[in-house]
């Protein structure tokens, strides 16, 4: 009753002058003796809204009301400002949450050397126009950090479901705050028209430089796939984003625009006749990204593994109606790979690990073929990289011209460790001079049929 009472009077005596113009007009009305019941009422009603903020329920959550709710760990912002901004487009409408992980330790630190940083990252989120939240933390190992903030991270319902990296390469970082097209503040209507980029103070940007060639790097390969691993038994979808680093979203929407879906466990050629949940999940955030107003005029091309005279048994088909009745747009486009398939383990030693028959696969419901799909165990080991280079090659070979960005299906870590450098390996082989490319991994359902 306090809060409604005081918050309504100083809510009419704003209202009464003026100072927010004709916005807060409905709040001057009162009764005749003088009560401002508008005010009350707009004090009613924003108890801010409050309310029903802390009735967001986890349990009560539903896949049709699925949004990407991101946690994005970035290790130095000024390599990382093509991957910040187009985060921001593929989060829609969900939660966006700038991560980073100092190393150290408090217990022998005078003071949280995290809150002198705070300034830095909420300058850069003003900076480059985004919403979204900052999260440090001080921990002994970058794998603890990340673990730490996909635990604690997040408001009741709205908590991250998708952990985005960048990819593990030895690609040499840029300084993308340098540039002079991202250090010009917009000037407003009050200041004074500036010609000069140079007359222009530099945004208050405090991050450390970057390593350069020669210096070293705080998290190594295998803990980088520890990370990954660790992610996916927290249920928690992954990407791995490689070649942001140069990704310029203006010149990216110039002219014909693309964005490339590959929904087939590229490692596994015998998936391929599977449409499982990741498969789904790939369609899902590809077509979140074509829903946001700066790509709504981008084509969607979901591009599907054939081999001749292996049938697919109306997957095309029924993915074309599945699209349909999700009113998803998208190209399917068969690719023929029977030469690469030829170099792949499986073919050269026979049927091996691979099942006489395989189940129709009912892309309109595919829990059935989603257990076997994700079921298949990596073979890191025996996947060369002839094999590989030719995948490689097919998706750059594509006709039309390079997508903006390209998704690709992220197969799960192997389950033995001793694998992780194998692993990584292969991912790089993959997904070399691709342009920007997102590996996605999905471990819920994110599509229904169902009201």
């Amino acid at each position: 009753m306090s809060n409604l009472i005081g918050a309504s009077r100083i809510l009419y005596a704003l209202a009464r002058d003026d100072l927010f113009g004709r916005a807060l007009s409905p709040a001057k009305r009162t009764s005749g003796s003088g009560n401002p019941w508008s005010s009350v009422l707009i004090s009613w009603f924003l108890v801010q809204v409050r309310k029903y903020l802390l009735m967001l329920d986890v349990r009560k959550d539903h896949v049709k009301f699925w949004r990407p709710q991101v946690l994005l760990m970035v290790s130095n912002p000024r390599c990382s400002v093509g991957l910040i901004t187009f985060i921001n487009d593929i989060k829609k409408s969900g939660l966006y949450v700038l991560a980073h992980v100092q190393l150290g330790d408090l217990d022998v630190l005078p003071s949280d050397p995290l809150q002198s940083q705070y300034d830095s990252w909420l300058s850069l989120v003003d900076h480059l126009n985004i919403k979204a939240f900052v999260n440090l933390t001080l921990a002994d190992s970058v794998r603890h950090g990340v673990q730490h903030l996909l635990f604690i991270s997040g408001l009741g319902g709205m908590r991250p479901n998708t952990l985005v990296l960048g990819f593990y390469d030895d690609a040499p970082p840029q300084d993308r705050l340098l540039d002079s097209t991202l250090s010009i503040v917009k000037p407003t209507e009050n200041s004074a028209q500036v010609d000069d980029p140079e007359d222009i103070d530099d945004p208050p940007f405090h991050f450390p430089t970057l390593r350069g060639d020669r210096g070293g790097k705080y998290l190594g390969p295998q803990e980088y796939v520890c990370v990954i691993a660790d992610a996916v038994k927290m249920l928690k979808n992954i990407a791995l984003a490689r070649y942001f680093g140069e990704f310029d979203r203006t010149q990216a929407l110039t002219g014909s625009v693309f964005v490339d879906v590959w929904p087939v466990n590229l490692l596994r050629p015998d998936s391929a006749a599977y449409v499982d949940t990741c498969s789904l999940f790939l369609l899902q955030l590809a077509c979140i990204l074509n829903m946001t107003r700066a790509w709504q005029k981008a084509r969607l091309r979901l591009f599907l593994c054939v081999e001749a005279g292996r049938s697919l048994k109306g997957t095309e088909h029924k993915l074309g109606l599945l699209l349909k009745e999700l009113r998803m747009k998208a190209e399917i486009r068969t690719v023929p790979w029977d030469a690469q398939v030829a170099l792949h383990w499986q073919r050269q030693t026979g049927s091996e690990g691979h099942r006489e028959e395989e189940p129709e696969s009912d892309v309109g419901g595919v829990e059935h073929d989603t257990e076997y799909a994700n079921s298949f165990q990596s073979n890191t080991s025996r996947v060369s990289d002839e094999y590989l280079q030719a995948v490689n090659k097919l998706i750059l070979d594509q006709p039309l011209g390079p997508p903006a960005v390209r998704f690709l299906y992220l197969p799960r870590p192997p389950a033995d460790t001793s694998r992780y450098h194998d692993y990584l390996h292969q991912l790089e082989v993959l997904t070399r001079d691709l342009g920007p490319t997102l590996l996605i991994h999905g471990v819920t359902p994110v599509i229904t049929t169902d009201l």
